[in-house]
């Protein structure tokens, strides 16, 4: 992410060049992998509970979550040309927190939807600006791993607490996504590890899988 100090006014690409990567960083790291190594799972780690298959539909699926479901009405007030219909497939209630694998399950299909995610993301970067993706502000749901995860972010997420509601800024919603992003493809690399495969992307050091108390268990 960008270090650099930016005026309020400038477009807000400018804090997260690394959109404009996350989808190639994806299709790179698993290039190539059979269907046995894109389903292998193991009850052995946390992180091995979910095969590579199902680690790619979460990463594409909660894109859609955070920028239709918690910010849509603020960021397409006028509507994201995505249905509803469109989006039970991306967000499916039967699927925990993955797109409908009924739908979704060939690895091309779900890449292709991955890559239309971070799309979603971009126009929005792209809309908006460094200080409107400061001020913006929602409600925030917080899970148990919030506070563990909270330490990787300098601003914008508010856990509250004694009478003070839980909040988090646009910044700071790409800043997670990001983080996800970024973990998740950790997640992948122990995946292949565990199956013998190298890993392919160098991933920065940065995000929840850095913060004191993460899970870095290896195979």
């Amino acid at each position: 992410m960008s270090q650099q100090t930016h005026p309020d006014y400038a477009p807000a690409r400018v804090l997260f060049p690394e959109y404009w990567s996350l989808d190639a960083m994806v299709r790179a790291e698993i290039e190539g992998l059979t269907d046995e190594q894109l389903d292998w799972e193991s009850g052995q780690w946390g992180w091995s509970e979910w095969s590579i298959r199902r680690q790619v539909s979460h990463m594409g699926s909660l894109v859609y979550r955070w920028m239709l479901e918690r910010w849509g009405d603020q960021v397409f007030p006028y509507g994201s040309g995505i249905t509803d219909e469109q989006y039970r497939k991306f967000s499916s209630a039967d699927f925990d927190r993955r797109m409908d694998e009924r739908e979704y399950w060939d690895i091309a299909d779900i890449v292709a939807a991955l890559t239309d995610a971070v799309k979603l993301a971009r126009r929005v970067l792209e809309m908006e600006t460094v200080g409107s993706l400061r001020v913006r502000l929602i409600p925030h749901r917080v899970s148990p791993q919030w506070p563990l995860m909270v330490q990787a972010h300098p601003r914008g997420v508010d856990l509250g607490g004694d009478g003070r509601p839980a909040t988090i800024t646009l910044e700071a919603t790409f800043r997670h996504m990001y983080f996800e992003y970024i973990t998740h493809l950790y997640n992948i690399q122990r995946l292949k590890r565990a199956q013998g495969l190298p890993a392919i992307v160098r991933l920065p050091r940065e995000g929840y899988w850095t913060v004191p108390g993460w899970d870095v268990s290896e195979p």
